[in-house]
């Protein structure tokens, strides 16, 4: 499996049976999503940033890709995918609206994006998504989890790997997302190993064992 990060909340998930990109973004964040195709596209909501799935050309299989933006259980290409209802905020969502959390499972890794969560999770919820490898979190802060928000997320969660995202950068339009915190500071707070790729490649057996480490991409 090979993980590439898309920029803002978009990765691209590329297994062995199909690919998935989460989360393609407008140009609403300050420049355009990269020419990308999928058999499946994943949406935690309907904000600008997060749902212009549009963008997303299909593949050989399909000419276009199958398109997930609500809770339940779907199978697509021998991809099992699990959505769950959560919030924009610590509000029930009266502030942001609601969110949705995937479960992706593929090639026997359980993959869980977080969307534009903005709240800690339940102990119920959390023991439904047990096992997770690999976690796609939101770490900027302002409209989602902040740094310390977020690694009480992880430490609940327990992954192999954390995939940061949804934080500020140059390239980020600074009048929406000047605000948001950064990577580094991230990176700086959980002080766990962290290492810089332009993609991810992982297999079962290659996940680390026993031991958190952060992914950050180029």
């Amino acid at each position: 499996m090979e993980i590439s990060y898309l920029g803002h909340a978009s990765f691209k998930i590329k297994a062995k049976s199909g690919t998935i990109v989460t989360d393609p973004y407008g140009e609403l964040v300050g420049w355009r999503m990269p020419a990308v195709s999928a058999d499946i596209v994943t949406l935690s909501h309907a904000h600008d940033d997060h749902n212009n799935a549009g963008v997303v050309a299909g593949t050989s299989k399909a000419s276009k890709p199958f398109l997930i933006s609500e809770p339940g259980e779907y199978e697509i290409e021998g991809i099992s995918i699990f959505g769950y209802r959560t919030w924009h905020d610590e509000k029930g969502g009266e502030e942001r609206g609601e969110n949705n959390i995937f479960v992706l499972q593929a090639e026997d890794i359980r993959i869980l994006h977080l969307g534009d969560l903005g709240h800690q999770l339940s102990e119920k919820l959390i023991d439904e998504l047990n096992g997770i490898d690999i976690l796609m979190i939101p770490v900027g802060g302002v409209y989602t989890l902040n740094v310390q928000e977020a690694i009480k997320v992880i430490e609940a969660i327990d992954p192999l790997y954390v995939l940061p995202m949804h934080y500020r950068t140059e390239r980020h339009d600074q009048k929406e997302f000047g605000g948001l915190q950064t990577v580094q500071e991230f990176v700086s707070a959980y002080g766990h190993t962290s290492r810089t790729v332009k993609s991810l490649v992982v297999s079962k057996i290659s996940l680390p064992q026993d031991v958190t480490e952060v992914i950050v991409f180029e």
